[in-house]
This record gives C-alpha cells, sequence and structure tokens, in this order.
C-alpha cells in the first residue's frame, strides 16, 4: 500500500467513527466556512467515503446557505445605513462642514475595476479564486448589487466549484486507490 493509499485509508478508518446520518451534516457544516467553502468541504466528504454524488450537495448546500445568511445580514445593514445616511441629510446635516472624503484602498479599487470588466456573474464565478465567496457576496451587496442577482450569480458559482471539486477529487481517487 503506497502511502497516499494508507492516509486515505486512515481516513477513511477515522470518519467511519461517525455515525453515517451526521457524516453529511459535517460536510455541510464545513461548506459553510470560509476559505473551505464547497469545494474542500466536498473533497473531505469524498475522501471520507461519502457518495460524490451526496458530499458535493451537502457542501453546496452548506457554502450557499452560508452566503444566503451574509447577503441577507448585508442587505439589512445597507438599507439600515442609507436610510441613516438619507435622515441625517434631511435634518440639516448640509449645515454642517462635510467630512473629508477617505480615499479608497489600493484592494477595493481593484476589486471595483474586476466589477466593471466582469460584472456580477464574472466577480462571483472567478472570486472563489481571491477571495470566499461569502466576502464576495458581502461586497457586492454592499456596493449596492441586488440581493437576488447576487444570490443567483453566487448560487451558479457554488454550483461550478462545487461540482469540479467533487468530480476531480472522485478522478483522483479512482487512479490513485484502483478497485
Amino acid at each position: 500500500m503506497n502511502p497516499v493509499e494508507q492516509l486515505v485509508s486512515n481516513f477513511q478508518e477515522f470518519v467511519g467513527q461517525v455515525p453515517e446520518i451526521i457524516r453529511p451534516l459535517v460536510v455541510m457544516l464545513a461548506g459553510a466556512v470560509p476559505f473551505l467553502e464547497g469545494e474542500v468541504a466536498s473533497m473531505i466528504g469524498v475522501l471520507g467515503g461519502l457518495n460524490p454524488v451526496v458530499a458535493g450537495l451537502a457542501a453546496a448546500a452548506g457554502n450557499f446557505l452560508c452566503v444566503f445568511v451574509v447577503v441577507v445580514l448585508t442587505s439589512r445593514a445597507r438599507v439600515a445605513v442609507t436610510g441613516y445616511r438619507a435622515r441625517t441629510a434631511e435634518a440639516g446635516a448640509e449645515t454642517q462642514e462635510p467630512a473629508p472624503a477617505k480615499p479608497e484602498s489600493k484592494g477595493r479599487l481593484r476589486f471595483k475595476k474586476w466589477l466593471v470588466r466582469f460584472g456580477v456573474p464574472g466577480a462571483s464565478i472567478l472570486g472563489p479564486l481571491a477571495i470566499p465567496t461569502q466576502f464576495t457576496s458581502a461586497i457586492l451587496v454592499a456596493g449596492g448589487t441586488p440581493r437576488a442577482w447576487v444570490l443567483l450569480w453566487q448560487a451558479v458559482a457554488i454550483v461550478l466549484w462545487t461540482t469540479l471539486a467533487t468530480v476531480s477529487t472522485t478522478l483522483a481517487l479512482h487512479f490513485v486507490i484502483p478497485g
């Protein structure tokens, strides 16, 4: 048995100690963690011996549920902040001297350029290469992109990347551990 086979076998033994009904929930929780997301969570599930379809669905569901919560909370925060700014402007805040404009960070300028170039679909699909989907979602909604549009494209990105990771891991296992 080669070292990779041994490692996978040991991991599957470890995962085997968890009740079978709980395993997809563990993968779902891993999918909700930024930087792990659906991609790594599905890999963990497949390596742990879960059916690849179950692992992929659980990982994607966990990732999307977390993104959904982030989008809803960010949207509410945006409404509260923009409403507060509008009320203070109406209450006579224009008589006060405005605060000096804060220069935008390099990262924010880079993101804006990226958003202009690729739009929400591109930012959603390419975003996981740079930052977690939760962060991308929050930035998009905070910038004024409609929630439904962000959720749609984040769902597409999550399904795409999770499927790619699940299939790749399944194929890799078949080549490394035949039979």
